[in-house]
């Protein structure tokens, strides 16, 4: 069934980025009568130098397989980003499959975000249940401790809980970029009841969910900095890192960092506020 459903998922993102390339951008005349959005199969097929069987049956799913070197020819055409482009390779089978999502951070995660404290600091799961935090990461967020979510998800408090909207300055961009961050991990982890259930709530709740998930857009993690209007401390910006856990693969630390002097001088009035 796991792989079934990554073919499926396969035929969907192809289907999506094709779409998503103007025949202009490919070079190629619009022509008078074109009705389908983008680049039809056999002009995809003809640039990339397959046959549009071969190019028909990936979006239809079925069970083939699928060069390196054709791969690199669809990214090249449907003009994929690096990130877009490791995702189409892991979903044709060339990549192994993500570990399975871990439940405990473990004592030395803890006491590693502790340590940064009063910068804040999270361990996540590739699910993106939060596994460990620190008092400043509270004082940021509100307490995970307190969240009605057993799971204590980072996700679904971004995208169902309104005083979250409130608190992140750009909650629009900031959300969909999280979200197709944690498209391309739940990718990998076909198959998994976490993701998928996750996922179904999440569509079912969210109409921004719903609508973003549908794009089939995905990213990876980068620096990012955040801007967020606290309740009571006003406007603080911070710079995430993130780190991968050896200990715990699929496991990762996020570190944010003032990236001003006026967030700087209020972080221990942040911890203060867990």
């Amino acid at each position: 069934m796991a792989d079934e459903e990554r073919r499926r998922v396969l035929a969907e993102f192809l289907r999506s980025r094709r779409e998503r390339v103007s025949p202009k951008a490919a070079g190629l005349p619009s022509g008078p009568r074109r009705r389908t959005p983008g680049l039809r199969r056999e002009e995809v097929a003809a640039l990339s130098g397959v046959s549009v069987t071969w190019y028909t049956w990936m979006e239809q799913g079925r069970d083939i397989t699928v060069s390196r070197q054709v791969l690199e020819s669809l990214a090249r055409v449907l003009r994929l980003s690096p990130a877009e482009a490791r995702h189409l390779s892991a979903l044709a089978g060339h990549a192994p499959p993500g570990p399975a999502p871990v439940r405990d951070a473990g004592p030395a995660l803890h006491r590693l975000v502790d340590a940064l404290d009063p910068h804040p600091a999270y361990v996540l799961a590739p699910n993106w249940d939060l596994l460990a935090w620190n008092r400043a990461e509270a004082g940021l967020i509100g307490s995970p401790a307190t969240w009605a979510d057993p799971g204590r998800n980072l996700l679904r408090r971004v995208f169902t809980h309104p005083p979250v909207r409130a608190l992140l300055a750009d909650w629009p961009g900031q959300a969909r970029a999280l979200l197709e961050q944690y498209r391309a991990s739940a990718d990998r982890h076909l198959g998994d009841a976490a993701f998928e259930e996750l996922t179904a709530e999440l569509c079912a709740r969210s109409e921004e969910f719903r609508t973003w998930w549908g794009t089939h857009d995905v990213a990876e993690f980068r620096p990012a900095r955040r801007r967020f209007d606290h309740p009571r401390l006003g406007r603080l910006t911070f710079d995430y890192v993130k780190l991968a856990a050896v200990e715990a693969p699929g496991v990762t630390v996020v570190s944010c960092l003032p990236s001003d002097a006026e967030t700087a001088g209020r972080l221990p009035e942040l911890a203060r506020e867990a």
